[in-house]
């Protein structure tokens, strides 16, 4: 008890020495007690015998106020939540665990220790705090929290984004304010930490009986199990669960690497020869097209459904009347919200590839993909890649004949936002460029469409496609530059057209080209992000098969797949990298 009264006042010399020497000195020198309320101002304590009574006000007012700041900091960082939706007011209204451990640990720490432990724990705790901020943007656009072992290289592509969006400067500016305000987070925190030790250092005793009043507190909540909102209970240990979480996470994640190689060294169609692969679509040309975007809450969402269930069934209609026939199903995407690419790779490969060092591995391998058992069969390989602007060396592994990008899509129409060409102009380059040649092999296209990829900004208009030319028809349907994204109310409305755009465009290039030798497969690459798919969607995409020769459809008939382009609600869903075996084994010999 002794030692308790010691730190309780501001005056106990040996607690005085050991927290603050200073301060010690030049209140024993003044000759002064502080007061219990003049506990923030005690480090002016040598100087108020000759300030103003005002002055000296205004000091413990201000010392005050910052201590305040800093309790609150620490406060909102120990309670954030790390799902946006749950960033109200009712978060913030809980009793933290680790606030009372904290506080009744710092003080069972010695005196000359504890400015060191309050800073390096403040300072992990403003980490924790800038982690808490990017699993609420990871939750806000994929479906889930960062990885802190896997996650480092998807932040090129998101800087990639805002410049394709804003421009360069912007890119660059995002970067700088996002590295600033994620170090003065851990340096603030820190100090705040510090301050906040010296209060209770000060205040031993009532620290102590604080910290014991809330410990029984925050039990009975618990035990009570209270909440002020759903998912936010009032004894909260959300920090502590959340270093948890991402602690596991992290001894995943560096296993994953050898759970991958293990998947992939399965393989049923490595070593088939191609006379016996892809029989069933001997002579047809197939084209392979992800949707950007295009999940199943663009098919159930209330605010999209009827309009973009409208398209596909007249596009059912209109292709039936034109003499193809077409089934649909569910594919569940490893992503969400961004990583084309990741679902691109996961349905040719066969391979679960939900992460960037598993699509590194992949294309650094030799894994047998659809595209190589089109090649193997004995067609002609053709990538476009509208979106890519530079080298891609992953285009390698893919083993493409042929691949269309930016760069040599000979396009001279506007930019539409992140699309830097109509989808319209990409088909049209492929039946161009490759399926209107005389003389020529089968050929396997894969399209990656991109005019229904976040902003949404500018979408494009179906044109005649005798028009389509080189793309200047084009000129006149974007926006200007100054303005990268819709208004906020019309996102979900701009996001919904894209997908009616890309959806028509696909079903317009069959009407127009089609024939007994088509086949289209298309496919949502992954759902868009949970602003606009809403909370608790599922990461299924649509899938559908549409050919004029029914004996192709046939061959998939005991899928369980819904005749025409919508696929039934209750249908049955796979994980997409299911898909290659089951498609090369429903069309192998």
């Amino acid at each position: 008890m002794e030692r308790v009264k010691g730190e309780d006042t501001a005056q106990g010399e040996d607690a005085a020495r050991a927290e603050e020497p200073a301060q010690g000195e030049e209140a024993a020198q003044a000759g002064k007690a502080a007061q219990p309320g003049e506990a923030e101002g005690a480090g002016d304590a040598g100087r108020a015998g000759t300030e103003a009574p005002g002055r000296r006000s205004g000091r413990r007012a201000a010392g005050r106020a910052v201590t305040v700041a800093a309790f609150l900091f620490v406060l909102a960082a120990l309670l954030a939540p790390v799902e946006f939706t749950q960033l109200k007011p009712a978060a913030f209204a809980r009793i933290p665990v680790e606030g009372i451990v904290g506080a009744a640990l710092i003080l069972a720490v010695p005196a000359r220790a504890r400015r060191y432990a309050a800073g390096t724990a403040g300072a992990l705790l403003g980490l924790l705090f800038v982690l808490k901020v990017m699993d609420i943007g990871f939750e806000a656009v994929m479906f889930r929290p960062f990885d802190l072992v896997l996650d480092w290289p998807l932040l090129s592509p998101a800087v990639e984004f805002v410049e394709k969006s804003s421009g360069r400067a912007g890119a660059i500016g995002v970067v700088v304010l996002t590295i600033g305000l994620a170090a003065a987070v851990a340096v603030l925190m820190a100090l705040s930490v510090l301050r906040l030790s010296r209060v209770a250092a000060r205040h031993a005793r009532t620290t102590l009986k604080s910290a014991a009043v809330l410990g029984i507190a925050w039990a009975v909540c618990a035990a009570l199990g209270l909440q002020f909102a759903p998912g936010l209970p009032v004894a909260s240990r959300s920090s502590a669960v959340h270093a948890y979480d991402h602690a596991a996470q992290i001894r995943s994640s560096l296993n994953d690497a050898e759970e991958f190689a293990e998947a992939a060294a399965v393989d049923a169609f490595r070593d088939t020869p191609g006379d016996r692969l892809l029989t069933g679509l001997r002579g047809k040309d197939v084209v392979l097209a992800f949707v950007e975007s295009y999940g199943r809450s663009a098919l159930e969402h209330p605010e999209y459904a009827a309009q973009v269930g409208d398209v596909l069934d007249a596009g059912t209609r209109r292709l039936g009347d034109a003499g193809f026939s077409s089934r649909s199903g569910w594919l569940t995407s490893p992503t969400a919200g961004g990583g084309s690419w990741l679902a691109h790779a996961t349905l040719l490969s066969g391979l679960w590839v939900d992460n960037e060092q598993r699509y590194r591995t992949l294309v650094n391998s030799d894994r047998f993909t659809l595209t190589h058992a089109f090649s193997r069969a004995g067609s002609r390989t053709v990538g476009l890649m509208p979106a890519i602007t530079r080298a891609w060396p992953e285009g390698r592994y893919y083993g493409y004949d042929k691949i269309y990008d930016n760069r040599n899509l000979g396009y001279r129409g506007p930019r539409f936002a992140f699309a830097t060409m109509p989808d319209q102009y990409t088909l049209s380059v492929l039946q161009r460029n490759e399926l209107a040649r005389g003389d020529r092999a089968p050929v396997m296209a894969e399209a990656a469409l991109v005019s229904s990829h976040a902003p949404w900004a500018a979408i494009p208009r179906l044109v005649p496609w005798d028009r389509v030319g080189d793309g200047s028809v084009f000129q006149g349907m974007g926006k200007p530059d100054d303005a990268p994204w819709p208004a906020a109310g019309e996102i979900r409305g701009e996001y919904r057209k894209s997908i009616e755009y890309t959806l028509n465009t696909l079903i317009s290039y069959v009407e127009t080209y089609g024939d007994e030798d088509t086949v289209l497969v298309f496919l949502g690459d992954h759902q868009p992000s949970p602003v606009l798919a809403g909370q608790g969607a599922s990461r299924d995409v649509p899938i559908t098969i549409v050919a004029k020769d029914e004996a192709v459809t046939e061959r998939i008939s005991g899928w369980g797949w819904q005749e025409g382009l919508k696929p039934a609600k209750d249908g049955p869903v796979w994980p997409m990298h299911r898909f290659r075996d089951r498609f090369l084994t429903a069309f192998g010999g």
